[in-house]
């Protein structure tokens, strides 16, 4: 089996994340210790309320994150004050572009998504994520297929015959770009399982909340997301989900969901959330930021929002995660290449 980039990354992943537990610690120990306790160049807060910029609609997965990271920070009084902002379009292009806009500034920062590099790779976009400072890595997330739960469509079996037979038979939602990890998430083990998915109807929508109502409302066939917009439709009943991208099968109310790899689809991918900051913001702003963040993977209510969401929590600090996300970048642009949406050389 070749390997998907999401494995090959959530391996190393997991062993950083492993072996760095007591470096987080002493981060945000001595982040904490030098901002709040030590000199004067150490000494900045916030004197504004802080953007925390999303690039996709309201309803969706960054955006339900972002919300849930400001509702942490303002019910333990982090900060005083911090709102989510929504700059949905343009595959994160509209998003990128606003906060472009705000260079040197601290007070603005992003949600980061996969769907920047890919947009880049496929030559849909032009920013990197190097163009910004780099802040945390937070998670990392599965995609998991869904249809409604009146659908003829009782499993992934039942998706692939359909989809061999006929690629373009079924419409497909995504959020929020053609070629991102959304996508990709139902590309790779359709292609896979034999399908031509050049030839699949994909459908983009601004954020994973529009497309799960485009679902619900009878106008798409089939959708892929994460999990966090899946969660009330799945306990309601409304949706059925037919395969998901993850390894092994996963606890709790996911106990009974194959992965694709038991119905015929050799394919493993997963997804991950951070945040950058504006371009040539300060030392010590960066530092107050990763502290924030570092201290926030700790909290109760952050694990807990990840355990629902069945997420894994993924920390790492400002350069091991520009690291990380060069490292994607490459890995990306290889699978994105072997499904022929690559269209950019660097």
């Amino acid at each position: 089996m070749k390997t998907c980039p999401g494995l090959r990354g959530s391996q190393k992943a997991r062993k950083v994340a492993i072996e760095s537990a007591h470096a987080i610690r002493c981060l945000i120990l001595a982040v904490v210790a030098a901002t709040f306790c030590g000199g004067a160049a150490a000494q900045w807060k916030p004197e504004r309320p802080l953007e925390l910029i999303v690039s996709a609609a309201p309803g969706g997965n960054q955006d339900l994150t972002a919300r849930a990271i400001v509702g942490i920070w303002q019910a333990r009084k982090t900060l005083s004050s911090a709102v989510v902002v929504n700059k949905p379009g343009g595959g994160g292009a509209v998003a990128s572009t606003y906060l472009s806009q705000h260079a040197r500034d601290p007070h603005y920062l992003m949600m980061l998504a996969p769907t920047l590099l890919t947009s880049r790779i496929v030559g849909a976009g032009s920013f990197h994520h190097n163009d910004f400072t780099p802040i945390s890595m937070l998670f990392n997330e599965y995609i998991f297929v869904t249809v409604k739960a009146d659908s003829p469509i009782k499993s992934g079996k039942d998706l692939i015959s359909r989809l061999r037979e006929a690629p373009d038979a079924l419409s497909v939602a995504i959020a929020t770009a053609v070629g991102n990890h959304i996508h990709m998430g139902i590309a790779l083990p359709m292609k896979a399982a034999g399908v031509d998915i050049k030839r699949m109807k994909i459908v983009p929508f601004k954020s994973s909340g529009q497309s799960l109502t485009a679902v619900l409302g009878g106008h798409i066939d089939v959708t892929a997301s994460t999990f966090s917009a899946l969660l009330p439709h799945v306990s309601a009943g409304t949706l059925r989900i037919v395969g998901m991208s993850a390894p092994r099968r996963m606890p709790g109310m996911l106990a009974n969901i194959p992965t694709w790899k038991e119905q015929g689809a050799n394919a493993v991918f997963d997804s991950w959330r951070g945040v950058v900051g504006a371009k040539d913001i300060g030392e010590a702003q960066t530092k107050y930021w990763e502290s924030a963040f570092a201290a926030l993977s700790q909290t109760e209510e952050w694990k807990k929002d990840l355990e629902k969401n069945f997420r894994v929590n993924h920390y790492l600090s400002g350069q091991d995660a520009r690291k990380y996300w060069d490292a994607q970048y490459i890995e990306l642009e290889d699978a994105l290449r072997d499904l022929g949406l690559a269209k950019r050389a660097n």
